[in-house]
């Protein structure tokens, strides 16, 4: 059986273009890598999961770096990538804090873009051969 793309070692450039590349459209880094079914599932899951948490009228954090934790859930929300890109170009994500579901909004986000992190970091294991 011929090796898959994904049963090889990527050298560096392609690795860290495979991350770049997952980092700004989930589940695109294990499309990219043969891995056709992972990166559907991450594709529409993460995606989904952006979208419901702006359906829920939860807030993109500013980069407020006099506060830490605000900071900290920016980059979070940041993790996501072009989505977050888009909501952010589009005027979406003001949030309205007195929705009861403004922090299931929230925590939708953020677990969004952390999820997507960890996708990067499957993907770049992948890419060199580890997994």
């Amino acid at each position: 059986m011929p090796a898959t793309t994904a049963d090889r070692a990527q050298p560096d450039t392609t690795a860290y273009l495979i991350c770049a590349a997952a980092w700004l459209v989930p589940g695109v880094g294990h499309l990219w890598l043969g891995r056709r079914q992972k990166g559907i599932v991450f594709l529409v899951a993460l995606t989904l999961m952006f979208v419901f948490g702006l359906w829920l009228e939860g807030a993109l954090f500013p980069f407020q770096l006099a506060e830490p934790l605000v900071a900290l859930g920016a980059l979070a929300d940041l993790g996501v990538g072009l989505p977050y890109i888009v909501a952010r170009a589009t005027g979406a994500g003001t949030g309205r804090v007195v929705a009861i579901t403004y922090e299931y909004g929230n925590t939708f986000m953020i677990v969004a873009g952390l999820l997507n992190m960890l996708v990067v970091l499957d993907a770049f294991d992948i890419a060199k051969g580890r997994k």
